[in-house]
C-alpha cells in the first residue's frame, strides 16, 4: 500500500542522510562522555552531538522497513525519537556501547509507527501479533523458497510453532497483508454506477418503525397507569417496589415494611398481578413482561 511521499519531505529526508553520514564517528570514551555529561549535567550540546553521531544508525534501521509502504522520512523521523528515548536512559556505568544500546530503542519506535500507520484497522495489539506481523512475510517466503507454491497448512502451523501463537492468528494476518484497506466509495461492476457503501445494509429502525415503536409505547404505559389504579395501596406498593423499580424489593423486606408475613406478601403480590392482567385485557392493552409471575 504505497503512499505519497511530498517531494519537499524526500529533499530534507536526503540532506538528513547526507548530513549524518558526515558526522564523525565517535569512540567508546567520546561516548561515554557525552553520555555522561547529558545525564549528570543536562548538557543539550553533548546530546546534540551524541545524536548527531548516531543519526546514521536510525537512517540504517529504518531502511530495513522500507518495504511496508510507508514514507522513508516518516520512518527516520520516528527513529530519531527512538533514539532520543534511548539517549534519556542510557546508562554509560554499564559498560555498553551506546549504538547496541540504542538500536533496540530506534526499532521499536519504528515498528509502532509502522503499526499505527500501516492500516486504519489496528494490528498488533499485543506482543505476539507484534512479533507476527513482522515475521510473518520473512518466514513465509523462507518455506516457500524451500517448496515452492502456495504457504499450506503446514507451513502456517510451522510460522505459528516458530512464533508461539495460535494458528488462527497466523491465518488471521496473513489475510491481512494479503489484502490492504479499500475504500467504501471505490465503484462496484464494470459501470461504476455503485459503490461498495451502498450495499451496506442499516440495521437501525425506519422512520415507520421508530413512530410505531413510539405509540405502541404510549399506549401501554397509558394502559399500565390505569390498571395500577384498581389496586389498593399494599397491592400498589408491592407492584411498584417488586416490578417497577431498577432493583425489585425482596418479599422478606416487604413483609417488615408492611408488618406482613413473606408468604402473605407473596398471596397480595398474585392478587396484584391477576387485577392487573385483567385490567389490560378489559381496556384492551397486552399483557406486558412485569406482569409474568416470577
Amino acid at each position: 500500500m504505497p503512499i505519497y511521499e511530498d517531494p519537499n519531505s524526500r529533499r530534507a529526508h536526503a540532506r538528513l542522510i547526507r548530513k549524518s553520514m558526515a558526522a564523525p564517528l565517535l569512540t567508546r570514551e567520546e561516548e561515554f562522555a557525552l553520555a555522561r555529561a547529558w545525564r549528570d549535567h543536562k548538557d543539550e550540546a553533548a546530546l546534540h552531538r551524541l545524536i548527531e553521531s548516531y543519526t546514521r544508525l536510525t537512517v540504517s534501521v529504518a531502511g530495513r522497513f522500507r518495504n511496508y509502504g510507508l514514507p522513508m522520512s516518516d520512518l527516520v523521523q520516528e527513529g530519531v525519537i527512538g533514539l532520543l528515548q534511548a539517549a534519556e536512559r542510557f546508562d554509560p556505568d554499564r559498560d555498553v556501547r551506546f549504538s547496541t544500546y540504542a538500536t533496540w530503542w530506534i526499532r521499536s519506535a519504528i515498528q509502532d509507527f509502522i503499526l499505527r500507520n500501516w492500516s486504519i484497522v489496528r494490528t498488533g495489539t499485543t506482543a505476539a501479533q507484534k512479533s507476527l506481523f513482522f515475521n510473518l512475510r520473512r518466514l513465509r517466503a523462507r518455506i516457500v523458497d524451500a517448496n515452492p507454491g502456495e504457504l499450506g497448512h503446514s507451513g502456517r502451523v510451522s510460522i505459528a510453532e516458530q512464533l508461539s501463537v495460535n494458528l488462527s492468528d497466523v491465518e488471521a494476518m496473513e489475510a491481512r497483508l494479503s489484502f490492504g484497506d479499500q475504500s467504501l466509495n471505490v465503484p462496484v461492476g464494470e459501470e461504476g454506477g455503485e459503490d461498495w457503501l451502498g450495499f451496506l445494509v442499516d440495521e437501525r429502525a425506519g422512520p415507520e418503525e421508530v413512530v410505531r415503536g413510539r405509540h405502541d409505547s404510549g399506549v401501554r404505559s397509558r394502559s399500565l397507569r390505569q390498571a395500577l389504579e384498581t389496586l389498593d395501596r399494599r397491592e400498589r406498593k408491592i407492584i411498584e417496589s417488586r416490578r417497577l423499580s431498577e432493583e425489585g424489593a425482596t418479599l422478606e423486606s416487604l413483609g417488615e415494611e408492611l408488618g406482613v408475613s413473606k408468604e402473605r406478601v407473596r398471596q397480595l403480590e398474585h392478587r396484584a398481578l391477576g387485577k392487573l392482567r385483567d385490567s389490560l385485557k378489559q381496556h384492551g392493552g397486552a399483557p406486558t413482561d412485569l406482569l409474568v409471575e416470577a
